[in-house]
């Protein structure tokens, strides 16, 4: 799922992206679904405005694009309009599992759609799985370093044995809530020193 963080009145957007649900046929925690981690922000904070994505919402097939996205030349409908809602965003916060010490089939190649769309803009994490999607999030870093995307070091590691209720229903942690807060704050910051990047 992609959590998007929209401007509000400062000129900022963010966004976080996870898990396409049509994909997977795992257990799909509740978290995927509504990205209650720091959705609960955009009532708390002032300093940018949170807005939901979701991958499946734009059916991305498997990459079809003819030429590299990288040449910024995109044929395909999808891929217009995947483009344009990262283009509004100016920085990202990813929700993300782990499977097999990797990330999702479906958020990489959302990812691999698109490339100037991504450059110059902050992101960071929010990562559940076994062992919190702590490699999930590693790999995210290597991905995202290609396409000119800074991450923040600061991220939530989530584990499927305490923060969530038989595997399905999350439950989160109480201290959870003050790793959400650091990430947000690193996040906006570096979102907003990096958009004069791009102006």
């Amino acid at each position: 799922m992609i959590c998007s963080i929209g401007s509000h009145g400062h000129g900022r957007r963010l966004h976080a992206q996870g898990r396409n649900r049509h994909r997977e046929h795992a257990p799909e925690p509740k978290i995927t679904r509504r990205c209650e981690v720091g959705v609960g922000y955009r009532e708390k904070r002032g300093d940018a405005g949170y807005e939901l994505v979701d991958i499946k919402d734009f059916e991305l097939p498997l990459l079809d694009e003819p030429i590299p996205p990288a040449m910024d030349k995109y044929q395909q409908p999808h891929t217009k309009r995947w483009a344009a809602k990262i283009a509004s965003l100016d920085a990202f916060v990813f929700v993300s599992p782990e499977y097999n010490h990797g990330i999702p089939a479906a958020l990489k190649n959302a990812m691999d759609f698109l490339f100037a769309e991504w450059k110059d803009k902050a992101a960071g994490f929010v990562s559940y799985g076994g062992a919190g999607g702590a490699r999930a999030v590693e790999q995210l870093r290597l991905v995202l370093a290609e396409v000119h995307v800074a991450t923040v070091r600061a991220q939530v590691l989530l584990s499927m044995m305490t923060d969530f209720e038989n595997f399905t229903t999350f439950k989160p942690a109480p201290l959870h809530e003050k790793s959400v807060g650091t990430v947000l704050d690193q996040v906006v910051a570096w979102g907003g020193a990096l958009k004069q990047l791009r102006s």
